[in-house]
């Protein structure tokens, strides 16, 4: 059938390899793009990989060439908070002109449905500490900049008459695949799960609290947090409602509740069956003190029904793939 492939941009990141598992387990035909600067092909677990930079228009021209795309999957970006407060330019080359080269790509090309990675970064910190797709878009870092000026561009670009969209805005994404096949492996990893699994396993000498007087029940950061491969199969349903004529939605990823940082290392503990060193530090810029989605509307919208909305199992699932680096399992990949 023509035009029926998926382009996975970043689809060697922890993120979007699940998401290129599921499309494969699905039957799609699937090409990814990554340059592995964070990215592991052998996470890549189905379809043909490309190596090369989403900014690179003579690659994506041989690309869109060469496969009949009807769908692009967005997540290749830089995704570290304080990174882009300090280097705000590097988020804006990367996750807005790259993406701006992608999209005129994808027109180009006749691409019927784009799916994008975006983030809850785009509200900020929100009054009431939690976000509807309603609420404000006040983001305080370039990274939620820099995504939000995506989702503007996608939003014109539909009204234009380009690509459909759906833009999944996720909240904080933790665990790993469940049966082991793929996990996190980012190198210089920040996500806090990911983080703490490493210090439980001897990865790290210690985990970092930054922020202890923040105004929450324990005085650290709270936030809402889903596991990958529940976000993984939200974009397989969010492909399903744009092939059924859906029109473009801005949606909301996570589970409508939040842990806050004490409470995820004890849950860490709890797994590992052993205490955590931990390190209190100031609050980093660009952190708001709590961050819950309102999630209705990504049930309603998809049907998306989530399978794995529990700490434990969240952080039992990152243990174990952290357990299989530490042990050098052939199985696993990791950063040199």
């Amino acid at each position: 059938m023509k035009n029926n492939k998926i382009l996975v941009t970043g689809g060697a990141g922890y993120i979007g390899s699940h998401v290129v598992r599921q499309l494969g387990l699905a039957g799609e035909s699937v090409v990814t793009l990554d340059n592995l600067s964070t990215g592991f092909e052998a996470a890549v677990t189905s379809g043909e990989f490309v190596l090369g930079d989403t900014g690179d228009d003579a690659l994506l021209e041989n690309v869109f060439t060469e496969h009949d795309i009807e769908t692009v999957m967005h997540f290749a970006a830089h995704t570290v908070v304080p990174e882009s407060v300090a280097d705000p330019l590097k988020y804006y080359r990367n996750n807005t002109a790259s993406s701006r080269t992608l999209l005129e790509a994808s027109t180009r090309h006749g691409v019927k449905n784009f799916v994008f990675s975006s983030t809850a970064a785009v509200y900020g910190a929100p009054d009431g500490n939690s976000a509807s797709e309603e609420s404000l878009t006040r983001p305080i870092n370039p990274y939620g900049t820099s995504k939000l000026m995506t989702e503007w561009m996608l939003r014109d670009l539909a009204a234009a008459g380009g690509p459909k969209f759906v833009a999944l805005r996720y909240f904080n994404v933790a665990g790993c695949e469940p049966s082991g096949t793929i996990g996190q492996s980012t190198p210089n990893a920040t996500l806090l799960v990911k983080v703490a699994c490493e210090a439980a396993t001897g990865r790290r000498p210690s985990v970092k609290i930054f922020g202890t007087d923040y105004p929450t029940p324990d005085g650290t950061g709270v936030r809402d947090y889903i596991h990958v491969d529940d976000l993984a199969c939200a974009h397989l349903d969010a492909l399903t409602y744009l092939r059924n004529g859906g029109e473009p939605q801005f949606l909301n990823c996570g589970y409508g509740h939040g842990y806050s940082v004490r409470e995820v290392l004890a849950a860490v503990e709890r797994a590992s069956g052993a205490p955590l060193k931990i390190d209190e530090e100031p609050r980093r810029a660009g952190d708001p003190p709590e961050l819950i989605a309102v999630a209705d509307r990504v049930r309603d919208v998809l049907g998306w029904t989530p399978k794995y909305d529990d700490l434990d199992t969240i952080v039992r699932t990152s243990l174990e793939w952290e357990r299989k680096i530490a042990a050098h399992d052939p199985t696993a990949y990791w950063a040199a």
